[in-house]
């Protein structure tokens, strides 16, 4: 295995979302997509991009990808990395894909002078908590995540 990351282009449109589609399968939230192609690409490649993506390579052949974007700490006064998508095809698993991705965004939050690098990761996935533990991620089980979307976040909007 001749592995390689490296920064997406508006060209791996198509990938990116073949690879989000493969994760919402995987994750069994396929019924939940409904990204518009176009979109997509406007946000992560237009004139003000909202996350950025990394594609791992094997041999030149598209294996996998992580999607990230900046967070703030307060209690830092820094940045970080948000991971909000990360996935390698079944046939590179165990391969090192995974790491060499989560690798590649250590590097990019320290050049960045990031405070940390987060994910969530859903709670019946235990290979994934197992392969996070081995890297040294801890969770964060105080935390109660939170989520407006929807219905609920016009709603909301609307009252200001």
């Amino acid at each position: 295995m001749t592995l390689s990351i490296r920064p997406a282009t508006p060209a791996d449109l198509p990938l990116i979302a073949q690879f989000i589609r493969g994760l919402a399968e995987y994750e069994k939230l396929a019924h939940e997509v409904r990204f518009d192609e176009a979109k997509l690409g406007e946000t992560l490649f237009g004139p003000r991009p909202y996350a950025e993506v990394l594609i791992a390579e094997d041999d030149g052949a598209p294996v996998g990808f992580a999607l990230f974007f900046h967070n703030f700490s307060t209690f830092e006064g820094r940045p970080g990395i948000y991971l909000e998508d990360l996935f390698v095809v079944p046939e590179a698993r165990g391969k090192g894909v995974g790491k060499a991705l989560l690798s590649r965004l250590a590097a990019l939050a320290i050049e960045r002078d990031c405070a940390r690098l987060e994910w969530w990761v859903l709670d019946w996935n235990t290979p994934a908590i197992d392969f996070y533990r081995a890297l040294g991620a801890r969770s964060m089980n105080e935390w109660i995540v939170n989520c407006v979307d929807g219905d609920a976040l016009r709603a909301l909007a609307a009252s200001a």
